[in-house]
């Protein structure tokens, strides 16, 4: 694993800000159809599902300008009041970051490593589903640039950032 070194440059030049990706992992993973098999009888025949998204997000500081993302998704697929299935994954990055201000950190944390670690947890997701026996469910893609400037900007207001997306 690759370690991130600030240069210390002379001549009392500051060091160059440094983002290193060091490594991208599946955290935790679980799929549950509780209503299986006759749930997919009523997918077929009756109504259509509703789908519900959870999406959530931490980071943890592990010294030597290490920090770990975690990035959380709860697929939900509802038919009439039964769950046809609960699709979780938190896809995990391991990221160097020095060398940043303040604000430009939070946005790396907030929305930069988001972005990376979606693609990986929406190909988790959509072979979960598929492997399942449910129809292929491939998640649109989030704009976690907006997400992090919307949760900014409530935070400014004392508001709670919003957690769950419908589609």
């Amino acid at each position: 694993m690759a370690e991130v070194i600030a240069n210390n440059q002379p001549d009392g030049q500051a060091s160059q800000p440094q983002l290193v990706l060091q490594k991208i992992y599946v955290k935790d993973v679980s799929f549950e159809a509780p209503n299986a098999p006759q749930i997919f009888h009523e997918i077929d025949e009756t109504e259509q599902p509703q789908v519900q998204l959870n999406l959530g997000q931490k980071a943890t500081d592990i010294g030597n300008s290490l920090y770990e993302v975690v990035l959380s998704l709860t697929l939900t697929c509802t038919v009439g009041e039964r769950t046809a299935y609960l699709a979780e994954v938190e896809q995990a990055g391991l990221f160097g970051i020095a060398g940043f201000s303040e604000a430009d950190h939070a946005g790396i944390i907030g929305s930069y490593c988001p972005n990376l670690l979606f693609p990986y947890a929406r190909q988790v997701i959509s072979s979960l589903v598929l492997e399942g026996g449910f129809p292929p469910f491939l998640l649109q893609p989030i704009n976690f640039d907006a997400l992090f400037a919307e949760q900014q900007r409530r935070m400014m207001g004392g508001d709670e950032p919003p957690a769950t997306l419908n589609s």
